[in-house]
């Protein structure tokens, strides 16, 4: 055979075998497409049966693995700048068994005992932690031993869905009533776990949904404000709405209400600080008499989606999730991350989808707002406990009454405004400017208590008209 001949043949053979890996390359990669379809078409696999009495979340966990890896990531206790904690070892005993706890926030700042002395957080206050630890820190914290609390805790504290439903014979507000004036104790035997998966997904189409009374009928007063009439979140809020709601079902401002110690959000003014300080005057509501001031005063709970309500990630539509438990891709699947956490601790999936910076200089930005509120906090928090030292020593030295009442009102004020910062957990990042407004406030109602004391005249500005509240942006 000649030379040529044997070069031809060989041109032949890689030829073809070129053409043979190419052809293998194609089916693999028709494969890999046919696969990935079928993944992003069959997004969970229906291995256990859940229904509406489904509580165990390792249950619905079966079905989707992967958002339950997530959820037990909660017990992770990572500590930001400004918020969360590491784990802090104790000894165990009778009344708490509990072997690791989360840092005292009173232990770090002491002024926070004056603030709310006479109340029960002034005798145990701690940094909050994941949802894996919602229902022991509720049931075990020394603000039990200190004042009995009620069933109304569980409403954010535990898996009250079914709960709710059982005690109600089916329904769930009948429920919700039945179990708020519980003593703790006896309500806590009728739960079993945290927020699970029930809590927030329909068990059958697995779309968010809202199952907490409070925020019914709470998010049901706030649309009657703006004009629109018996409102059911359920049916009428948008996915995206939905995507905030769930989270807002809890982390939020509210109130006991009566003797039934009904669980209430005060929002039929409106979610601003102001709105919901109005509420609480027309009822006439207090959480306690100041022991050292007697100023009727009130305690803020966690508003995390009343200042989202006032920021910019709100109004462009950016919700709770977007940033808490953004998007993840898994395979050809897109999920929510469940691992719900801070930001802070995941730059790039839940901040750079959208701002393209670097990670150091987006950290740095959010930084940069919480130290200015942290430090605009502790001036409104020095002058509160100002105005407390100067109520005590006029009452000391026989001013009247009228004088008296009038600085307590701004110490009620000054003290809600501040404390709403404080109990926020965003360090006003959430809504910057107007937790920067919100503390400036505070200072001056701390100031007009100071001169009514000293004998000045104080001119206080009349209110605005009232408007109905601007809808919550979610959507």
């Amino acid at each position: 055979m000649s030379n040529e001949t044997k070069s031809g043949w060989k041109l032949i053979a890689a030829a073809a075998g070129i053409a043979a890996l190419a052809a293998a390359g194609v089916t693999a990669l028709l494969v890999n497409i046919f696969e990935h379809k079928q993944e992003a078409r069959n997004t969970f696999y229906r291995v256990v049966e859940i229904d509406d009495t489904t509580v165990d979340p390792a249950v619905w966990g079966k079905n989707f693995p992967l958002q339950y890896d997530g959820y037990k990531r909660t017990v992770d206790q990572v500590r930001t700048r400004f918020g969360g904690s590491e784990a802090v070892p104790r000894t165990p005993t009778s009344a708490d068994p509990r072997s690791i706890v989360a840092a005292s926030r009173l232990e770090e700042d002491p002024r926070l005992k004056t603030l709310w002395n006479g109340y029960a957080f002034a005798f145990d206050f701690r940094e909050e932690r994941g949802h894996a630890y919602m229902l022991d820190d509720q049931t075990f914290t020394g603000r039990q031993q200190y004042k009995p609390q009620p069933g109304t805790c569980l409403h954010c504290h535990a898996s009250v869905y079914v709960p709710y439903k059982k005690a109600g014979n089916g329904d769930l507000i009948k429920g919700f009533e039945t179990m708020n004036p519980m003593p703790f104790f006896e309500a806590r035997k009728l739960v079993e776990h945290p927020v699970s998966c029930i809590d927030c997904h329909d068990p059958e189409t697995m779309q968010l949904r809202v199952t907490r009374p409070g925020f019914i009928e709470g998010i049901r007063a706030l649309k009657a404000s703006q004009g629109i009439p018996d409102y059911d979140v359920n049916a009428m809020a948008t996915r995206q709405e939905m995507r905030a709601f769930v989270c807002g079902q809890c982390h939020v401002e509210y109130h006991f209400k009566g003797k039934e110690k009904r669980l209430t959000y005060p929002w039929k003014n409106g979610l601003k600080v102001e709105d919901m300080l109005a509420y609480y005057d027309e009822e006439g509501f207090k959480d306690w008499e100041h022991a050292d001031s007697g100023a009727p005063a009130l305690k803020a709970q966690h508003p995390e989606f009343e200042l989202w309500n006032q920021g910019i990630h709100a109004r462009s539509g950016v919700t709770c999730a977007d940033c808490h438990m953004p998007y993840q891709r898994v395979g050809a699947m897109k999920i929510s991350d469940h691992h719900v956490r801070s930001p802070v601790l995941n730059i790039n999936n839940a901040c750079q989808t959208c701002h393209k910076w670097p990670e150091e200089e987006l950290k740095a930005r959010i930084e940069t707002i919480q130290e200015r509120t942290h430090k605009l906090r502790g001036l409104a928090l020095d002058a509160v406990i100002a105005l407390i030292r100067d109520i005590q020593a006029a009452q000391a030295a026989g001013a009247s009454a009228e004088k008296l009442a009038q600085a307590r009102d701004f110490q009620r004020k000054a003290q809600f405004y501040l404390d709403f910062i404080e109990a926020e957990n965003s360090m006003g990042f959430h809504a910057p400017q107007e937790a920067a407004r919100i503390l400036a406030e505070s200072l001056d109602f701390s100031r007009k208590g100071q001169a009514t004391l000293a004998g000045q005249t104080v001119v206080v500005a009349s209110p605005p008209p009232a408007k109905a509240a601007p809808a919550p942006s979610a959507g």
